[in-house]
């Protein structure tokens, strides 16, 4: 969830064609710092100080855009299997259907 909400939120501010975003203008609720990476282990967005602190040191962080592609990629490869799903349950419903008629 906290991962479509980013994607959500970076897809507005590009269709927006700004770099902030409405909802977050401050950035960083603790250093009002642009946040910038994203960090693996906790899935929370992180701005360079927050980056640096004890907390996120020894974590796994990207850059927004590079996470955003991994996670679409990620979520297009899942939903396609739900379609694909869908499709094969439909078909079996039609065919019940079918002989039960």
């Amino acid at each position: 969830a906290r991962v479509l909400e980013i994607a959500r939120r970076l897809s507005r501010r590009e269709a927006l064609g700004t770099g902030e975003d409405e909802e977050e203008e401050g950035g960083c609720q603790r250093h009002r710092e642009p946040l910038e990476v994203f960090c693996k282990e906790d899935g929370a967005l992180l701005c360079a100080i927050c980056r640096e602190s004890r907390a996120h040191r020894a974590h796994t962080v990207l850059p927004v855009p590079e996470v955003v592609r991994e996670y679409q990629e990620q979520i297009q490869a899942g939903l396609q299997t739900l379609k694909d799903d869908r499709d094969k349950l439909l078909e079996f419903r039609e065919a019940e259907m079918r002989r039960n008629w």
